[in-house]
């Protein structure tokens, strides 16, 4: 294919497909997991009864929510210095595995010491990361 040009369709070398790091900075990220965590709040909130019309606005605000929250990390976080960029990370992580985990009927002091333990593992891998690729 010595006649093709450079980047035509069909080319060698060119994807028809957007690869994954082209959807990376898209909002397609931030929807998908805000759609998960609304399937996964209205799934624990429902404890195996039927699904209802709360239950599923339940579910859509939980995961709006998360969409919000985890978007705007995302987008401030880069200017943080790496300690408050892995501090808000751990942050959004605990608290949203303390929320999930709170619907499961757990007690409070379980639901807190759970979401800590999540956020204080999410702050040593963040960190670590930030520390290793600056």
């Amino acid at each position: 294919m010595a006649h093709t040009a450079h980047g035509a369709p069909g080319a060698p070398g060119t994807h028809s497909l957007p690869s994954v790091r082209a959807l990376s900075g898209t909002w397609a990220g931030p929807v998908l997991l805000a759609v998960v965590y609304g399937l996964w709040a209205a799934a624990n909130n429902r404890g195996g009864g039927p699904i209802t019309s709360g239950n599923v606005l339940f579910g859509v605000v939980s995961g709006v929510a998360f969409g919000v929250l985890y978007a705007a990390v995302r987008h401030l976080a880069p200017a943080l210095p790496r300690e408050l960029r892995a501090a808000a990370w751990a942050t959004l992580a605990g608290v949203s595995f303390g929320f999930l985990y709170s619907l499961t009927d757990a007690s409070v002091l379980r639901s807190v010491g759970m979401a800590g333990v999540v956020a204080a593992s999410v702050f040593a891998v963040t960190f670590y990361r930030f520390y290793t690729r600056e």
